[in-house]
């Protein structure tokens, strides 16, 4: 309370001394002086542009068959990434056939692994067939050689080479539409 007091104090005597000062009996002429200040700020930021950034894809859990494929590109415009995940049908097959082998479903387990033409062919070879409609060994055999159709498709050599000639196509197209990118 008698810091209020004090202030309250102070405030109003320094408006009387001040209406003192200004009861002078002097006559003073102001001087009075124009002048002009101009500013000028040029700003220049130099700074790079936004980056692009390819999305994560977690792919560190190993009971999953798929991983991940990302890619960004930046330009001083325009920046585009993207992101997206590839099941591996081959780890899933071999995830499955392990699953039937451990529940004791040693049958079911060579059958889904049969379902690779590789692997269809190797059983052959070694005079152990894969099993068919539930027959196993000779009798899978003769089954086998009656229904050709229901074998696993072998691989197509023209196949393989429309496949690559496709990938080359695509990988053109990708280089092509960077380097359009790249120029704007």
């Amino acid at each position: 309370m008698k810091k209020l007091v004090t202030l309250f104090l102070l405030i109003f005597s320094t408006a009387v001394l001040a209406q003192e000062a200004t009861e002078t009996t002097d006559t003073i002429e102001p001087i009075i002086t124009e002048s002009t200040v101009t500013t000028k700020t040029d700003t220049n930021l130099k700074s790079p542009p936004a980056s692009a950034i390819s999305p994560t894809i977690n792919t560190s859990n190993s009971d999953l068959c798929t991983f991940g494929v990302a890619g960004a590109i930046q330009t001083q415009i325009l920046g585009v990434s993207t992101g997206t995940q590839v099941t591996d049908d081959n780890c899933e097959m071999l995830k499955n056939a392990k699953t039937l082998y451990d529940m004791g479903m040693k049958v079911a387990a060579v059958s889904v692994m049969c379902q690779d033409q590789r692997v269809f062919d190797a059983m052959m070879n070694a005079g152990t067939p894969c099993p068919k409609d539930g027959l196993i060994g000779a009798e899978a055999r003769a089954a086998w050689e009656v229904e050709t159709e229901s074998q696993p498709e072998a691989l197509n050599e023209e196949k393989k080479e429309f496949t690559s000639n496709e990938k080359t196509l695509m990988g053109s197209g990708v280089v092509a539409a960077l380097a359009l990118l790249l120029l704007l």
